[in-house]
């Protein structure tokens, strides 16, 4: 079976109570790509799998306001059981509100508080257990990849997290390369094609063939309208995480970049 189309929105800490409804309102308001399937029954569904990441003190709000066919991520939570982690936001919290999804190890929280390989692969393994499906992110700095090191740190932060995932099926990578989040720079189609062919090859080789070709491999870094469907139409390229782009109307293109897959 096809991968489904997978397109994440990052809000990162943007907004006030104002322009989330707003943009809550363009994303009900949008029309997207949707299949009908013609057998005993008519069937009806989206091309592609729609998830929105509003800061934690929106996301009840969203979740109560967003169509139904759209989800909601946190994110980020704690490794463990919550208790005394003040800042912190439990993965039980999340499930008792009903979250389903959480972004987790992001480029900015690894190079910005220290979050290592280990403690990303624990907080997935946790958040996994708990019912959460997880948005996992592994990418490499501008340094790592001028110097040619993009793989070996793409491949030890996937292994951090596959050594302790016995179920992949709630899983999804997201490739951002640090150099491209936020600044505008972009990775090529065919540099986002080459690590994501080769991150399949290593799970292939390190966790299974049948994984391999089940998990989704999304790509985040400056994705917008302009450069989506080229990234997109990538085969090994399942989708996006994408920043600002989200909180902007244009973030209904990408979504509609889903088409590409189906030509």
């Amino acid at each position: 079976m096809a991968r489904k189309f997978f397109v994440g929105g990052n809000w990162k800490c943007n907004g006030t109570t104002g322009e989330v409804k707003k943009i809550v309102t363009t994303l009900n308001e949008a029309e997207v790509p949707s299949e009908d399937v013609v057998g005993s029954l008519i069937l009806f569904f989206w091309v592609a799998e729609v998830v929105v990441s509003p800061p934690f003190v929106f996301l009840p709000l969203v979740k109560s306001l967003l169509r139904s066919d759209f989800h909601v991520a946190a994110q980020n939570c704690w490794v463990r059981k919550g208790g005394a982690f003040t800042g912190e936001i439990s993965a039980e919290m999340l499930v008792n509100l009903g979250i389903p999804w959480v972004i987790l190890g992001h480029s900015e929280r690894r190079a910005i508080l220290n979050e290592s390989n280990d403690f990303v692969g624990d907080k997935v393994a946790y958040a996994l257990s708990l019912g959460l499906k997880v948005i996992a992110c592994i990418g490499e700095t501008l340094e790592q990849r001028e110097s040619g090191s993009t793989m070996a740190v793409v491949a030890a932060q996937t292994k951090a997290i596959a050594d302790k995932v016995s179920n992949w099926d709630n899983v999804v990578f997201a490739y951002e390369p640090v150099w491209a989040i936020g600044t505008g720079k972009v990775a090529t189609p065919a540099q986002a094609q080459e690590v994501h062919c080769e991150l399949r090859k290593w799970l292939k080789e390190n966790v299974g063939a049948e994984i391999a070709a089940s998990t989704r491999i999304i790509y985040g870094g400056s994705v917008n309208g302009a450069n989506c469907k080229e990234l997109a139409a990538q085969r090994d390229v399942d989708g996006f995480l994408v920043g600002g782009a989200s909180l902007k109307p244009e973030f209904i293109d990408i979504i509609k970049s889903a088409t590409v897959k189906k030509n």
